[in-house]
């Protein structure tokens, strides 16, 4: 899966003509830092352009994983060719120490006590030197993760912040305070600016670190549910507490779930959005599990439209009556009867406009 670097005077005349600009790069580099060699992956996009500044999007696999398998799970090589960014796909190293007793190293992020690996600080590295290589846009790095990995993506939310502009988590929850404190003496979540996420959790998902109900040991509190992440951020953000909920298009029937999209939206445009995968499971949808969605586009398209400032183009619909934007006027609300609706909790409703237009929306307030 690697690109062989040719002599491109050895190549033949037909091949020269062809611009060296057009092909894409897969490159592994090796790191120095915290006493190991650290590798990480990087993808140049197809027509890369050092003299351009390029946006960032980091790909952390879970836990076990490596980052060489995770680049085709979660292949984000054919968006990064149309949207013009550098994907990394940094590799977790051998937790010896955190290992159970008797059981075999695995590579990890989150190294278990009491190791004093702190991968926040090898992610910093790797971005000081990608800077160092390529014009990288400081203000558009982005993180997502699966698994453990979106354990780790939400700790960069958390702790390398100003760095971070918006973040994907997939199949992996938060760590409550305690497990940040009292585990790892990470001190508590302390973002630096408002910040957009984007959670894509299975309701059916059963292993500790990424129960959608969260997960406690001995009434101690170790992971985070859902609910927990999403008013965590929503509440930072000063969002609407109330989400706004969408039915996504079942597209295949086949494949045992649904998707539902919860919004917690803010007037700057800074969002939670919750992609509930009903049914689903410990998987990455789009190649595993639920097929009505990619994750990896729906990350991107998500995270993109943010840098370190808040939304790149605000166009709130919190907001939308202050713009020049035409905005649809509703002028009825009706419940699955056809009958005027008394808008109360738990409630399928149509929202009729002035334009034709019909919006159906699952009320949970």
């Amino acid at each position: 899966f690697y690109l062989k670097i040719f002599d491109m005077k050895k190549i033949i005349l037909l091949v020269i003509l062809i611009p060296i600009s057009s092909f894409s790069q897969i490159i592994n580099k090796t790191l120095y830092f915290d006493g190991l060699n650290r590798e990480y992956i990087v993808y140049l996009p197809s027509n890369f352009d050092n003299t351009t500044s390029h946006p960032v999007m980091f790909s952390f696999h879970g836990g076990s994983g490596l980052a060489s398998n995770f680049i085709f799970a979660n292949d984000m090589r054919p968006i990064a060719d149309t949207a013009k960014f550098i994907a990394v796909y940094p590799q977790g190293a051998v937790d010896y120490e955190g290992a159970d007793p008797g059981a075999q190293p695995s590579t990890s992020w989150l190294h278990k006590a009491p190791t004093n690996h702190d991968d926040i600080f090898f992610i910093e590295a790797v971005i000081d030197n990608l800077s160092t290589e390529y014009l990288i846009d400081q203000d558009r790095i982005y993180a997502c993760g699966y698994s453990e990995g979106a354990i780790f993506s939400y700790e960069l939310a958390c702790r390398l912040n100003h760095k971070i502009a918006a973040i994907g988590a997939v199949s992996g929850s938060m760590l409550d305070d305690y497990y940040r404190n009292d585990i790892y003496g990470w001190g508590p979540c302390n973002p630096s600016h408002p910040t957009s996420i984007m959670l894509i959790p299975g309701t059916l998902d059963q292993n500790p670190h990424s129960n959608y109900n969260g997960f406690s040991y001995l009434d101690l509190p170790l992971y985070m549910s859902v609910e927990e992440i999403t008013s965590y951020w929503s509440d930072y953000n000063n969002a609407n507490p109330i989400p706004s909920v969408e039915s996504l298009e079942d597209i295949n029937p086949y494949d045992g779930s649904t998707v539902e999209q919860n919004t917690w939206e803010n007037p700057d445009c800074i969002k939670v959005i919750e992609l509930k995968v009903i049914d689903g499971d410990h998987e990455w949808p789009g190649t595993s599990g639920n097929m009505d969605i990619n994750a990896s586009e729906e990350i991107w398209n998500f995270v993109s439209k943010y840098d370190l400032n808040g939304a790149i183009n605000c166009a709130s619909s919190l907001n939308l009556e202050k713009s020049n934007i035409m905005v649809p006027k509703l002028l009825k609300t009706l419940n699955i009867l056809g009958q005027n609706s008394n808008i109360t909790k738990n409630n399928l409703v149509f929202e009729i406009y002035d334009d034709g237009s019909v919006k159906k929306k699952f009320l949970n307030y």
